[in-house]
């Protein structure tokens, strides 16, 4: 086993500061979810992963389900050793999608590490035409 003095502070300090930052799992999945006028819009942190062989988004019962999968592996090799480093899981988040939501209209970008999707309520037209009510006399 290395001696952990021999590693520079911040590869030392790196679990710790992913620990306060609420980091617990090291492969949770950060996510931003928000109203845009009439559409929903879910945010997903999901750096240094490939969108179509890593991610899995579907839409069933009215739920938006985003499932992803992260492996990575990081080497470091000084002059006072070796350590090798990997993070990997299997996460899921759901949130229920706005009445009028059509899974058609679903859209998805993924740029720069964040995974966007958006839905759309189809809004309907309220209903201006007036019924008149009759008026019993008792």
């Amino acid at each position: 086993m290395a001696d952990l003095n021999k590693w520079a502070p911040s590869e030392v300090l790196e679990p710790i500061r992913r620990f306060l930052e609420g980091d617990m799992t090291l492969s949770g999945m950060r996510v931003e979810q928000f109203v845009d006028g009439d559409t929903l819009v879910v945010r997903a942190e999901l750096p240094g992963i490939d969108p179509d062989k890593d991610v899995d988004l579907s839409v069933s019962d009215g739920v938006l389900r985003i499932k992803a999968e992260r492996q990575e592996k990081a080497e470091h090799t000084s002059r006072t050793g070796y350590r090798s480093e990997f993070r990997y899981g299997t996460f899921t988040r759901s949130f229920p999608l706005p009445e009028g939501v059509r899974e058609e209209d679903i859209t998805a970008t993924y740029k720069d590490g964040v995974l966007e999707v958006r839905a759309p309520a189809r809004t309907t037209a309220p209903d201006t035409s007036a019924t008149r009510i009759r008026i019993d006399h008792g």
